[in-house]
């Protein structure tokens, strides 16, 4: 029936049970008023409780109708299924609400972590930049020593062979300095060069050891290069590997682990997992070891061998 649904139901419920309690009280009335006597009284419930008798049947009429209860019941399942599925879609709903959150969160974790490194790699090369600086000006203050030192030798040089010449020339007009002035003027001479040797001494082992800090740091900025450029190369292979993997056995996010595909990705990467199954894997392979001039002798593949592209359309649409 068209008007079989389960509001209509209820009301018509509703109603029927409303009828039923005036029809229960009209029958106590009717007792009560045969118990007293009063027919008049009895005869007019009895015309009331015929004319509830009337409309409750006329109200359950639809309910007895062939097919109205089936057609009620399938009515009630569509709105169980209807309201399971408006359920479910909200539970997806808001579970994709808690997955974008999640990526989001993890996308701020990833770009947070970025960040620090990057301002991590700023201040280190801060660092280095003021640390080289320092040194560069200790080694250029230190150069600058060695060159006022290296004048004063020039200038005490020049000193000892300007007093030669004035002795000589004071020596052809007959004058001749006493000799303890000579040996006060070699005894203070001899005085300069050692305190001028001793400082020559002490700026070259500055020097040097500037010259090895120096090192140390370039050698230092070498291995960090050196590392961050295998750390690429590794980054590198393991993406190529994950591609080869996904080709190979799907992409791992849109396979779950209960896919039917996980046995054999189980099977083909135990080795990586197990000891005992990359010894008994490897001892098959070297069932087939042959001498290096073998001429049908080859190397073992360092990675997955892809297979081949398809050789005609008709194996092609199958592979795709």
């Amino acid at each position: 029936p068209a008007a079989a649904s389960p509001s209509s139901a209820r009301e018509l419920a509703v109603e029927a049970l409303g009828l039923v309690a005036r029809l229960a009280a009209l029958c106590r009335a009717l007792r009560r008023r045969e118990a007293e006597g009063d027919e008049t009284g009895w005869a007019q419930a009895r015309e009331e409780a015929e004319a509830a008798r009337r409309e409750l049947r006329e109200v359950v009429r639809p309910l007895r109708e062939p097919g109205y209860r089936e057609a009620l019941r399938r009515k009630a399942e569509r709105a169980r299924k209807r309201r399971l599925r408006l359920q479910r879609r909200k539970q997806e709903a808001k579970a994709a609400k808690e997955e974008e959150a999640a990526r989001a969160a993890e996308r701020e974790a990833k770009i947070d972590q970025w960040r620090a490194k990057c301002i991590q790699e700023v201040e280190e090369k801060n660092r280095e930049r003021e640390l080289k600086a320092a040194a560069d000006s200790v080694l250029s203050e230190v150069r600058k020593k060695q060159a006022d030192t290296k004048r004063m030798v020039d200038i005490l040089r020049a000193l000892e062979k300007l007093r030669k010449l004035r002795k000589e020339a004071a020596g052809r007009k007959g004058v001749c300095p006493p000799p303890s002035a000579d040996e006060a003027f070699e005894n203070q001479v001899e005085s300069l060069k050692t305190l001028l040797k001793n400082r020559t001494e002490l700026y070259e082992a500055e020097e040097r050891a500037l010259r090895v800090m120096l090192e140390g740091e370039q050698e230092e900025e070498r291995k960090r290069e050196m590392e961050k450029k295998q750390k690429k190369e590794r980054e590198k292979l393991l993406q190529q590997k994950l591609e080869i993997d996904s080709k190979l056995f799907g992409d791992p996010d849109e396979f779950p682990l209960a896919h039917l595909l996980q046995p054999f990705r189980e099977y083909y990467l135990q080795a990586e997992h197990s000891v005992a199954a990359l010894i008994q894997i490897r001892h098959e392979w070297d069932q087939y070891l042959v001498p290096a001039d073998h001429p049908e002798g080859s190397c073992i593949p360092p990675g997955w061998v892809l297979p081949s592209l398809p050789t005609n359309d008709t194996w092609a649409t199958a592979v795709r």
